[in-house]
């Protein structure tokens, strides 16, 4: 996207705000809020009980409520120009006692005027019990917040020609961006035109629009000219929306044998100042708490809060690893209160047919798939050394709305569209297999595009390990529907060949029906080395479905279990008392280095899906799966209870090993 260079092109600067929570005395200079009175969401409902809506400014006009939201605008003919018109902004503030502990905010003065508490959402799932058992634990387990850190970070290109606005995008979904930025600015969605670029990387924070894009299209609107709006490092570790910020309170009732009874839990999500989509985030991590286990009894308390910190948002897994993290943890302690091995207790207690548990998951029989897996893992031999940790889940991917793609022959060839493009993960390879398998056309006369509004119908986008399966049932649907087109036009004339030298095109759009969830595992070994303890062999074993590609599939197995391990040991977005941002380079957030990486070993499963191609989810199964099997190999080799990611540093300190050990 940065690589975009347009006739007349502007290049915007952002006026940030040094402050976590300040009232706004005065701005003066750039483009700010006096002028720019669009909001990016609003949260609440003025129902008559005197609880306010609390509206999200693109900037900021009367308060500021994180470090580094947006306040002011300015313009220049590159970059540098741009940041140094922005000494010209003279903003006056008047500092506030920030809100930064999510706990904390439960009790502290509502940091939004004219409302009640900093709860947002507060929800209930399941039904409260009384239930006495021989065996009662109870934990608070932490996932801190991490940043999205993709290689590419945001950006956007705006130009309007005084009928159109046409945004060049680094993003997910064209189409929540063509909502959001018609929303924010007041514009017909089909006055607003939105092409993906080639866009690398994601993990969550390229879904929706953010207070610079509402802003870059207001000033190529205002002024008729293109500006560009590309965040520095430093702005993508302090404003990008960034993932987990979850802790909960876990209690369960469980027998001798280890087989659960029941559960209880209190979940609070850290969902900062803005809210956009932390309100129900909570709620969904609680829904799938119960994982792949069968728990009769289950009652969850779940809270988002505001705290002065910039939002949390989805992060590759997106509640998925939150749900996993915390009930493997407790799973792990059921294991060590009765002396029974941490795959045992788990088979004990997985589901052995179709089961929906008191939380509303509904589920398959996963006792079959967990014993393939510790077999294929090799189990019984390696879980002598001592130093093994295990995990279980259920990926539950985000199938809703379904997905489109549009398939139409050009020039003698194939042209594919569908509405979530790939930022990284190599879509384009299964979709010309795809597509080649129902017309047999040669892969190589099919070009997949990325993503247009202008070129099909409508999309969700490509997030939650979904765009195989529904991406995926497009094109097959599409492409059966352009070949039944051409049949009915040629007749007994239709060929390969024949069909290249027409002009048909088709569109579809794909929901399945049925259950599209899959079952995974993970296999993490851990040794001591100089004294500090460290992931030695992560290994998996997922359901993928049928393979589309095997080294697309493993690629992105790969992957995610770097990033796993990252959280674990290394990553977090950390701030102090004052709500300021100490992590605001790489070497200081944590991303870890390719050296530091252990041994990876991809094993995977494949049943098939009820989907016309069989396939499953994959993308996110390793930041859901990993973490809990390596904090528990860590811990079992330090012999010291993990109860929080990142690990602190010195807890992994331990005596050396012996050579024999």
């Amino acid at each position: 996207m940065d690589d975009i260079k347009l006739e007349g092109m502007l290049h915007l600067h952002v006026v940030r705000s040094p402050y976590a929570r300040a009232r706004i005395v005065s701005v003066s200079g750039g483009i700010n809020g006096k002028e720019l009175k669009a909001d990016m969401v609003a949260v609440g409902e003025d129902a008559g009980n005197g609880e306010a809506i609390v509206h999200f400014p693109v900037l900021a006009a009367e308060s500021v409520n994180y470090v580094g939201q947006p306040v002011a605008a300015v313009l220049g003919a590159d970059s540098y120009e741009a940041e140094d018109k922005a000494e010209e902004v003279d903003v006056q503030y008047d500092p506030l006692k920030p809100v930064v502990d999510p706990v904390q905010s439960l009790v502290s003065d509502p940091i939004h005027p004219g409302t009640k508490s900093n709860v947002i959402s507060e929800s209930i799932k399941g039904k409260d019990f009384n239930l006495e058992a021989p065996i009662e634990v109870e934990e608070t387990l932490k996932m801190e917040r991490v940043t999205p850190n993709p290689l590419e970070m945001r950006g956007v290109v705006a130009a309007y020609d005084g009928s159109i606005l046409t945004i060049y995008a680094s993003t997910q979904s064209v189409f929540s961006w063509r909502e959001g930025l018609s929303s924010s600015l007041g514009l017909k969605e089909d006055s607003v035109r939105v092409i993906q670029m080639d866009t690398g990387g994601a993990f969550g924070s390229k879904g929706g629009i953010y207070p610079e894009y509402v802003v870059a299209a207001y000033a190529a609107m205002k002024l008729r000219r293109p500006v560009k709006w590309v965040e520095s490092r430093y702005e993508h570790l302090m404003v990008t929306d960034q993932g987990r910020g979850a802790r909960a309170t876990m209690r369960v009732f469980a027998d001798r044998r280890g087989k659960i009874l029941g559960l209880k839990g209190d979940l609070i999500l850290d969902s900062g100042a803005c809210p956009l989509g932390g309100d129900w985030a909570a709620g969904w991590i609680a829904f799938q708490l119960t994982g792949p286990y069968a728990i009769p009894k289950a009652y969850v308390r779940t809270r988002s809060v505001y705290t002065n910190k910039v939002s949390t948002g989805p992060y590759r897994g997106a509640g998925r690893p939150e749900a996993a993290f915390f009930m493997e943890r407790m799973i792990d302690r059921v294991a060590d209160e009765t002396g029974i091995d941490q795959a045992e207790v788990r088979l004990t207690n997985a589901t052995t047919t179709g089961y929906e548990s008191p939380l509303g998951l509904r589920t398959g029989g996963f006792r079959p798939f967990l014993k393939e897996a510790l077999s294929a893992f090799s189990y019984t031999k390696r879980k002598k050394s001592g130093n093994v940790g295990l995990s279980c889940f259920v990926l539950v991917p985000a199938a809703y709305g379904g997905e489109w793609a549009r398939v139409a022959v050009h020039d003698g060839r194939l042209k594919v569209w569908m509405g979530g493009s790939s930022h990284g993960q190599g879509h384009d390879v299964f979709a010309r297999r795809l597509v080649s398998k129902e017309l047999k056309v040669g892969e190589d006369l099919i070009e997949v595009e990325l993503s247009d509004t202008r070129q099909i119908s409508g999309g969700v986008g490509s997030w939650g390990s979904r765009t195989a399966m529904l991406g995926g049932g497009a094109l097959i649907e599409a492409s059966r529907k352009l070949k039944a087109q051409a049949k009915r036009k040629l007749g007994a004339k239709y060929s390969i060949a024949s069909l290249l030298k027409g002009d048909f095109e088709a569109e579809a759009l794909f929901e399945p029906k049925g259950s599209l969830l899959s079952f995974g595992a993970n296999l993490v070994t851990a040794k001591v080395r100089s004294g500090m303890a460290a992931i030695d062999e992560v290994v998996s074993y997922y359901d993928v479905g049928e393979v589309l590609n095997r080294y697309m599939v493993e690629s992105q197995i790969e992957g995610g279990f770097a990033q796993a391990v990252g959280e674990v040991l290394y990553e977090q977005a950390l701030y102090n008392e004052d709500g300021q941002l100490l992590t605001a380079t790489l070497a200081e957030s944590g991303v870890p280095h390719s050296t530091e990486m252990p041994k990876f070993t991809v094993l995977t499963a494949s049943h098939r899906s009820a989907l016309p191609h069989g396939a499953k989810g994959v993308g996110e199964s390793p930041t859901i799966g990993v973490p809990p099997a390596a904090t528990r190999a860590l811990e079992v080799v330090l012999k010291t209870r993990l109860t929080s990611l990142p690990i602190e540093s010195e807890k992994l300190w331990a005596k050396p090993l012996s050579e024999s050990d």
